[in-house]
């Protein structure tokens, strides 16, 4: 490894700050480069690349160099550590701190706000250098103030409090992609069986859809349908939609377990998928989707990218830099034999 001149005959690991005075601009923006974010100018990148270069710098030396002096401990403060979202978020946050690098302090407040509070305190006492404050579900939650000594993002559950810096998936969006794909296999009479609506994320699937038949010149068959996120819901949902509306032929589920069920009542009334009607899921719970019959296709809310993009966002926020309000992630289609056809 490269040394820098430290004086009296002395070296030293190069920096991010020496490569940020090599390069003449700040921290923040010596580590955006690196990392290859977009709000860089091609050319003080191009410093920036050339100044690390030169001392040797390497991108694998910055999560050691963000954390020069600091205690190198992150908090992970959960609602829901047996939840199925949350884990995915975990290990991708753990991921982008390296392994070795950063020791990550993970506590599950169940769902109680006065364990949330003694486990913030604990946390705190600790000297942790950032938290990351994961929720069980999209709705907004209450924020932990603005008068905390560290860096705080909220991920999944966004903070009610836009002074807050929050990543949550992009649901709406979702929704849309599911629907443009249901029309892209020739599909015109689409309905939409979701879960409970008190929560935010079956109301903004809901909205996408709508964007995406809107655009197309389509209107959803009958109403969207509503009730608990599970395979029973979904069987009886998709039996009165069909009794109701008999030529429909693609169905937006609101999750895979509700998708699971309507795939069974398909099959019950004798309608094939994806022939006959083809049907989406959201979540891509691999382990439902993967043994559906058939393969369920549906939306990835790409959660452990979310965990990696919060844990970039606190190591951003310890560089002096916050960024604040709602930051909306991709969402992704991932195909498989419910909407297209085996050849």
């Amino acid at each position: 490894m490269a040394r820098v001149d430290g004086g009296a005959g002395s070296s030293r690991a190069a920096t991010l700050s020496d490569v940020a005075r090599l390069a003449g601009v700040s921290i923040a923006t010596a580590s955006k480069a690196i990392n290859g974010r977009d709000e860089v100018a091609p050319a003080t990148r191009k410093r920036v690349l050339e100044a690390a270069e030169q001392i040797s710098f390497t991108p694998n030396q910055l999560a050691r160099s963000l954390l020069a002096g600091r205690t190198g401990t992150v908090g992970l403060l959960t609602s829901d550590l047996e939840g199925r979202f949350v884990i995915p978020i975990l290990m991708g946050a753990e991921d982008a701190f390296g392994a070795g690098q950063v020791n990550v302090f993970l506590c599950d407040a169940r769902g109680d706000a006065i364990r949330e509070q003694h486990h913030l305190k604990a946390l705190l006492n600790r000297r942790v250098d950032g938290i990351i404050v994961v929720g069980r579900q999209t709705d907004p939650r209450p924020s932990l103030g603005q008068h905390l000594p560290v860096p705080v993002v909220y991920a999944y559950a966004p903070s009610d409090d836009p002074a807050d810096l929050s990543i949550t998936p992009d649901n709406r969006a979702g929704g849309r992609l599911a629907v443009e794909h249901l029309i892209s296999c020739g599909r015109s009479r689409i309905g939409h069986i979701s879960g409970d609506p008190a929560y935010a994320a079956a109301r903004d699937r809901l909205l996408g859809v709508r964007d995406g038949l809107q655009a197309a010149g389509l209107e959803l068959v009958g109403d969207a349908m509503f009730s608990i996120w599970s395979e029973h819901w979904g069987r009886d949902a998709a039996a009165m939609l069909l009794t109701q509306h008999a030529d429909v032929d693609g169905i937006v589920c609101g999750s895979d377990q509700i998708a699971r069920g309507v795939l069974d009542t398909l099959r019950d009334l004798g309608r094939r998928v994806p022939e006959d009607v083809a049907v989406i899921g959201y979540d891509n719970w691999e382990i439902l989707a993967t043994n559906s019959r058939p393969e369920l296709t549906s939306i990835d809310a790409n959660l452990q990218q979310l965990g990696r993009v919060a844990a970039k966002r606190v190591f951003t926020a310890l560089d002096d830099e916050k960024p604040s309000g709602t930051e909306y992630l991709p969402v992704r289609l991932v195909i498989r034999g419910s909407t297209i056809a085996r050849r």
